[in-house]
């Protein structure tokens, strides 16, 4: 399972965004006032100028950026009769302060955050947690029960054996110290307590950790931000994970490109168009390292404790950003059969997937919608 990031993708906004064409206003025609009942001889009143129409207005697209979560945050919107420029990027001020508060409550990297406090009482005493941590930990467990355990947030325990972050060690564990681990992990040691709000892993050594879920729920808390704000056109985007809400001004659709795995990082092989949907990509290029032929990467299965084999890349459409960053990973440890069936039986999700033979996959909900610009690059 992945602890961080997974790969940046480029959103694909050139086309058609200039604001469309307003009709041409033209003065409203003169009317004359009632009648006075005046002689016809009387002097009659003078028709003044009409107003000039004030100008149409003409959407402005503002672009801006931010860090949080270890990942690299990109915002779009388009102004609005009721929302300028300063305005939009007040509101994603406000947005990016949003997330950083949900990375203090489920980071790691913090041993005051909610999650560090879990973890230091494993095998002692339940922690009581705030609301949030509380419901991304139950739908972190929902997602384990729903694919066969390959989402798993007790990957966090292998902490340590494989290093792909800023301590890439290109250098695989040995065996025997996996094993060891991985009879700790198991999403049925964390014990969730919904009437006191607490949560226990009811094993000394056992480690949970929510970044495969959490980058997702702090896009979706953004956009609630940016939304309350009264933007209408806009994406998020945090690393993999991202959510666009709206269409352009001129009607067509936010696109987002699908990275070809074994291609340059700014090549691509499909667009997904995006409109009130999250996109999130989990693959094996970003943060991995190569021995001979072999390829080690950070998403692992916990239930060997290795990296995953079946796919080479994932991404998933899906309603709410929490849902793709959590299903990604899943689907990408299933391999693309197990994966597509997970993927249909959840209601407005659908994937694309290459598989660990170079093989496109593309679920049923978005056949004729994805554009498969090329063929993905065929490589170790």
């Amino acid at each position: 399972m992945r602890r961080a990031l997974v790969p940046l993708v480029a959103l694909l906004v050139a086309c058609q965004d200039r604001a469309p064409e307003s009709p041409t206003a033209e003065p409203p025609p003169f009317v004359a006032p009632p009648s006075t009942g005046a002689p016809a001889s009387a002097t009659q009143p003078t028709a003044t100028a009409a107003a000039s129409p004030p100008a149409p207005f003409v959407p402005e697209k503002v672009w801006a950026e931010g860090k949080a979560m270890g990942t690299h945050l990109a915002f779009a919107a388009y102004t609005s009769p009721t929302i300028d420029a300063p305005k939009a990027r007040a509101a994603w001020a406000d947005a990016v302060a949003e997330i950083q508060r949900i990375e203090a409550l489920m980071t790691t990297w913090r041993e005051d955050s909610e999650i560090s406090k879990i973890n230091a009482a494993a095998g002692k005493e339940p922690v009581v947690v705030g609301g949030e941590t509380l419901q991304v930990i139950q739908e972190s467990i929902h997602t384990s029960e729903i694919s066969e355990g390959t989402f798993d947030i007790t990957f966090e325990t292998l902490h340590g054996l494989w290093k792909f972050d800023q301590d890439l060690d290109p250098h695989p564990p040995k065996d025997a110290d996996l094993k060891a681990k991985v009879k700790l992990l198991g999403y049925k040691h964390i014990k969730v307590d919904p009437a006191k709000s607490t949560v226990f892993l009811d094993k000394a050594g056992v480690k949970i950790s929510l970044g495969g879920i959490a980058k997702g729920y702090g896009v979706d808390k953004a956009v609630a931000v940016l939304e309350k704000a009264g933007l209408t056109s806009f994406f998020v985007q945090a690393g993999g994970d991202l959510f666009a809400r709206g269409k352009k001004p001129d009607g067509s659709e936010w696109s987002a490109g699908i990275r070809d795995p074994r291609g340059t990082s700014e090549k691509y092989f499909a667009l997904i168009p995006l409109t009130d949907h999250s996109f999130s990509t989990a693959g094996d290029y970003e943060r991995s390292y190569m021995i001979g032929a072999k390829r080690y990467h950070h998403i692992i299965d916990p239930r060997t404790g290795y990296p995953a084999a079946a796919s080479r890349s994932v991404t998933v459409w899906a309603p709410t950003a929490l849902l793709a960053d959590a299903i990604d990973d899943a689907v990408f440890i299933l391999g693309p059969e197990k994966g597509l069936k997970l993927v249909e039986s959840l209601d407005g999700v659908g994937a694309v997937i290459v598989d660990a033979k170079n093989k496109v996959w593309v679920s049923k909900r978005l056949e004729g919608k994805v554009k498969i610009t090329g063929v993905p690059t065929d490589a170790p």
